[in-house]
C-alpha cells in the first residue's frame, strides 16, 4: 500500500507540475494557443459620458470638448424611446438628471426633457457641475455618429431589448463603424446576444464574465480558454473609498474593497490579456493618483469625467504611456492610438 500511495502521489505531482508549467508558459506566450485580436483603436484617454465633469454629460457639446482635449474614445450609453429612436443617455429614469419623474421608453423623442442646469457626478458625489451651455438636449445615436464619424466609441447598451440591439447594430452598419465601436452591457445575456447579432463588432466583458475571468486566472486555466471579448472594462475598487468619502465605511466593507482590489488589479492578468489583443480600461478615474496607478498596473486606458485634467496629466507624465498625444487638427485626425504592442 505504501508503494501504491507513493506512485499515485508521484503521478499526481507530475501531472500538477506539468499543468503548472504549461499554464505559466501559455500565460506568457498566449499566441501559441490563441490568435491575437487586432482592434483598429487602442485608447489611452477615454471620456466617460463625454466628460461629465466638464460639460453636460452625453451631449454633442461634451463630445466636442472631449475631442478637443485629445480624448481617443467616447464612452456613451444607449436607450430606446417610445417611438423607437436610439438616444444617448445613461439613466432610463430621468428624475435625477432631468428632474422629471418619467422614463425614456415612456416618451417619444420630441418629448424628452432637457438635462438640469446642475448635475452631480456618480463617481464624485461631492462635485456639482453647473451647466453653462445651452446644449442640454439628449441626442440620438444617429446625431452622434453623424457628428463624429471617425471617433472610436464605447457603447454601453443599458437594457436587454431586442429592438434596441437591432437598432444600434443597424446604425453601426449604416455608418460603417464596425471597426470603430466596442459594445456590451452589464448582463452577460446582453453581451452574448450582441456578439451573436454582429460578431464583427468587438464586445467588452459583462459583470458575470469578469468573475469567470478572475476564476480562470487564479486557477491557471485562463491561458487555455478562448475568449470572445476584446476589452476588460472594470472599476478600480480602491476608488470606492474616495467615491464614498463622505460616508463612514464599515470595517467589513473596507476589507471587501481591499480584497476586490487585490484580486482584480493584477498586472500579470492585464499583461496576459494585452498579449492576446484584449485591452483593459479602468473606470471611472478622476484623480492623478488613480491615473498613475492604472497605467503602472498596465491598463490600456482610463475612463474619466475630466478629460482636460487627464490631458494635463498625460502631458506631465509621458513616461507612463507611449501611444498618446494631443492632436490639434480635425476630428478625422483624432483616430489615434492604433499602435498595437508586439
Amino acid at each position: 500500500m505504501d508503494l501504491v500511495y507513493i506512485i499515485v502521489m508521484a503521478v499526481l505531482a507530475t501531472l500538477f507540475g506539468g499543468y503548472l508549467a504549461a499554464s505559466i508558459i501559455f500565460l506568457r506566450f498566449p499566441h501559441l494557443l490563441h490568435k491575437k485580436k487586432k482592434l483598429k483603436f487602442r485608447p489611452v484617454h477615454i471620456s466617460h459620458r463625454g466628460g461629465a465633469g466638464e460639460n453636460c454629460e452625453n451631449t454633442i457639446t461634451a463630445f466636442k470638448h472631449a475631442l478637443s482635449q485629445g480624448t481617443q474614445m467616447l464612452e456613451i450609453d444607449c436607450h430606446l424611446t417610445k417611438d423607437g429612436e436610439v438616444v444617448v443617455a445613461h439613466d432610463s429614469h430621468l428624475l435625477k438628471k432631468c428632474n422629471k419623474d418619467v422614463k425614456i421608453p415612456e416618451l417619444d423623442l420630441k418629448d424628452l426633457p432637457e438635462y438640469c442646469t446642475a448635475l452631480s457626478l456618480d463617481f464624485q458625489p461631492d462635485f456639482t457641475l453647473h451647466v453653462d451651455s445651452d446644449d442640454r438636449k439628449i441626442p440620438t445615436l444617429r446625431q452622434v455618429f453623424t457628428a463624429f464619424p471617425t471617433t472610436p466609441m464605447n457603447i454601453d447598451v443599458k437594457v436587454y431589448d431586442d429592438q434596441l440591439f437591432q437598432k444600434v447594430n443597424g446604425l453601426i452598419q449604416e455608418f460603417n463603424r464596425e471597426d470603430l465601436t466596442i459594445w456590451g452591457g452589464r448582463l452577460s445575456t446582453t453581451t452574448r446576444t450582441l456578439h451573436e447579432l454582429n460578431s464583427v463588432v468587438p464586445v467588452f466583458f459583462s459583470f458575470r464574465r469578469v468573475f469567470t475571468l478572475i476564476l480562470l486566472f487564479y486557477s491557471g486555466l485562463l491561458p487555455f480558454v478562448p475568449l470572445y471579448e476584446s476589452a476588460l472594462e472594470i472599476i478600480m475598487p480602491s476608488i470606492a473609498l474616495s467615491k464614498k468619502k463622505n460616508v463612514e465605511l464599515s470595517l467589513k466593507y473596507r476589507l471587501l474593497l481591499r480584497l476586490a482590489d487585490l484580486l482584480l488589479m493584477r498586472p500579470a492578468l492585464f499583461k496576459h490579456l494585452d498579449r492576446r489583443g484584449i485591452q483593459t480600461y479602468l473606470w471611472v478615474l478622476n484623480e492623478e493618483e488613480h491615473w498613475e496607478r492604472a497605467f503602472k498596473l498596465g491598463a490600456t486606458g482610463v475612463m474619466t469625467d475630466f478629460p482636460s485634467r487627464l490631458t494635463h496629466f498625460l502631458r506631465s507624465h509621458p513616461e507612463l504611456v507611449d501611444n498618446w498625444k494631443l492632436i490639434e487638427n480635425t476630428e478625422e485626425d483624432r483616430l489615434i492610438g492604433s499602435k498595437q504592442p508586439e
